[in-house]
């Protein structure tokens, strides 16, 4: 008897054992000829239009840019940034509205929000997270997310469930920088919680969690010593299963950050200042975090995870 017990253990926990794919896949540059230092890629359900992070002498700014032909536009501002600190976009999985994080005043008539670490306050360096609802080919003005999301004033990296539900980081009750979801009910932004990933000793930053919470992705690190590694984890009836490295692969340069999943849930989209290929001309600029993107399909594969429905209209580039 224990041995027929010991073998359904084993096939339930196998999923969350799956080794690495035994060819993983390479990333790929994305907005190749545009080297600016770029993060966070948000797509439009389609897959034409991308809003992303893209950092300038003053800060950061959230990008724009439309695909025709093949090719994508050079990048603009959007309608609703250049002015502050903005960026961290992140696109609901219908494409009804943009969250983006900002140091902009939290009222019409107040100064750019602080930030506060380690007890010294961090003048403008603060970030509340922000709404853009879509109104025709344009967006509304931006609305700041109620207390109940923005804990505090060091709260980015926006990630949107079909649920409408929203992962981020922020400040937990324990005052701990870590990943958050606040869900949406009655069109209301209930209190945020703190979401249990990694053991007690992980620092888990820039969550993208897929359409139907089945999955997310993250960067991932327990020293500060250590570069930040991207891992995915899936949803289990025990909440998430172990977080599982996405392996050397992927994570190469110093760091992995910014993760996004692209129109077809299954794409990652991330940010590294891993070298360039050799087909890409540097003109000079070898440290900037450049933009890049991924296949998820091995992993979802190997844990048994049917894959994500793409919108018929989805196109990767």
């Amino acid at each position: 008897m224990w041995q027929q017990m010991i073998c359904v253990v084993l096939l339930a926990i196998s999923p969350l054992m799956a080794p690495l794919p035994a060819d993983p896949p390479v990333p790929a540059l994305f907005l190749a000829g545009d080297l600016g230092d770029s993060a966070s890629p948000a797509f439009t359900p389609d897959g034409g239009t991308v809003y992303f992070m893209r950092g300038t002498d003053h800060g950061a700014t959230v990008m724009v840019s439309h695909r025709a032909n093949g090719q994508w536009s050079p990048p603009v501002a959007a309608s609703f940034s250049g002015q502050w600190r903005d960026g961290d976009p992140t696109m609901a999985p219908d494409g009804s509205y943009l969250l983006f994080t900002s140091n902009r005043p939290a009222t019409p008539d107040g100064q750019p929000i602080d930030a506060v670490r380690n007890g010294k306050v961090l003048t403008g360096q603060g970030l509340n997270l922000w709404r853009v609802d879509r109104k025709g080919d344009g967006w509304s003005e931006p609305v700041r997310l109620p207390a109940t999301v923005n804990t505090c004033n060091s709260s980015f990296a926006p990630s949107i469930a079909a649920d409408d539900s929203v992962y981020y980081i922020g400040c937990a009750p324990d005052g701990v920088i870590r990943p958050l979801r606040a869900t949406h009910e009655n069109g209301q932004y209930q209190a945020s919680y703190a979401v249990a990933v990694g053991d007690k000793d992980a620092q888990v930053r820039d969550v993208a969690i897929a359409p139907d919470r089945s999955f997310m992705v993250f960067s991932i690190r327990h020293d500060p010593k250590q570069p930040y590694r991207l891992a995915i984890v899936f949803h289990t009836t025990h909440n998430w299963s172990e977080p599982q490295d996405l392996g050397d692969t992927v994570n190469g340069g110093t760091h992995s950050m910014g993760s996004q999943l692209g129109c077809d849930h299954r794409t990652l989209y991330f940010s590294s200042d891993r070298a360039l290929p050799a087909t890409e001309p540097a003109h000079g600029v070898t440290s900037d975090d450049h933009i890049w993107r991924v296949s998820l399909t091995p992993w979802l594969a190997a844990h048994g995870l049917p894959l994500p429905s793409v919108p018929l209209s989805c196109v990767i580039g």
